[in-house]
């Protein structure tokens, strides 16, 4: 850290923290005593009004806060909010440096604005993520910045077992509650998305790379949107709004005809994946486009059919509880 640095650290140091011992301050920047006499000394001759006294330390004037930092309470409070949003979904050393931040950023609010803030906190909660994803998080924020190849064994969705990708990461990507990681799989020989919670191993291999037009993708609607095949599928009226709650990450827009509206979905390589999402709808669902995908839904629909013909029937009685 230089000494420009050091300096506003301290100021913020105090402002959070109140009164603080010149010994305090030095085992919290790990330099010496004299060095922050010295700096204290710079900030009084920079018109920073210092009180000190003798056995307690230094702190600073009441009432006195940095000027280039000054936010309304609902500033503040997104601002503060969107951190926490971000602190629960990182890897420890990112944590560590958004707590950072957080001090940082309450240290200079009046009180007044730091009771908003606190309010704010309060009525706006935030779940976090998986914390078995923060190894994960680390080592790939560290391949990403060092160009580095990973090789994944990934168990994609509705496969039999794992398979080993050799991947060139570019981006982390955080939605549907999940982390994704982006980037070129050597193996498909296209830019892909990897669900990290699907990662049974991770190596970081020596191999780098240098970024190209093969690993461009802006993020996964968009990537959907440039290579699927669409399937349009309409849903009954009492169900659509349900729908538009819970629409899966291929969703690409909504359309409207004389009959209602028809929504559109990306196809890559999840067909399978798309189907079981239909399927959860039962008869309000109805597949237009493509004629293959309606072709799969009929073979899956009678299939259920007919493992369920032969069943015993049980007795006629209303059902309960979720069912009902």
């Amino acid at each position: 850290m230089n000494r420009t640095d050091r300096l506003v650290a301290i100021l913020l140091e105090l402002q959070v923290r109140g009164e603080l011992r010149a010994e305090d301050l030095a085992s919290h920047f790990e330099v010496s005593v004299r060095t922050i006499y010295r700096d204290l000394e710079a900030l009084s001759e920079g018109g920073v009004p210092l009180i000190a006294t003798p056995g307690k330390g230094y702190r600073l004037m009441e009432g006195y806060f940095l000027p280039p930092l000054t936010f309304t309470g609902t500033e503040a409070a997104l601002l503060v909010l969107g951190v926490e949003f971000v602190r629960g979904r990182v890897d420890a050393e990112l944590r560590r440096a958004a707590d950072d931040a957080l001090s940082k950023l309450t240290g200079v609010l009046p009180a007044e604005r730091r009771a908003a803030v606190e309010r704010w906190q309060r009525e706006m909660l935030f779940p976090r993520s998986d914390p078995g994803d923060e190894e994960r998080l680390a080592q790939l924020r560290s391949a990403i910045q060092a160009r580095r190849l990973v090789r994944l064994n990934y168990h994609a969705y509705r496969r039999a077992g794992a398979e080993w990708r050799d991947v060139e990461p570019t981006s982390l990507i955080y939605f549907g509650q999940t982390w994704h990681l982006a980037g070129y799989c050597r193996l498909r020989q296209a830019p892909r998305l990897f669900r990290l919670e699907r990662i049974d191993r991770l190596e970081l291999l020596g191999e780098r790379f240098e970024l190209g037009p093969r690993h461009e993708q802006s993020g996964p609607r968009d990537a959907w949107k440039a290579r699927a095949v669409e399937a349009r599928v309409r849903f009954e009226p009492t169900v659509e709004r349900w729908v538009r709650e819970r629409q899966p990450f291929t969703f690409v827009r909504e359309e409207m005809d004389g009959l209602g509206s028809i929504f559109v979905y990306g196809l890559r390589d999840d067909a399978d994946g798309l189907l079981a999402w239909l399927l959860g709808w039962g008869d309000a669902v109805t597949v237009l486009d493509p004629p293959e995908l309606r072709a799969r839904l009929v073979d899956i629909a009678q299939a259920l059919i007919e493992r369920h013909r032969g069943l015993s029937r049980a007795p006629d009685r209303p059902l309960s509880g979720a069912l009902a």
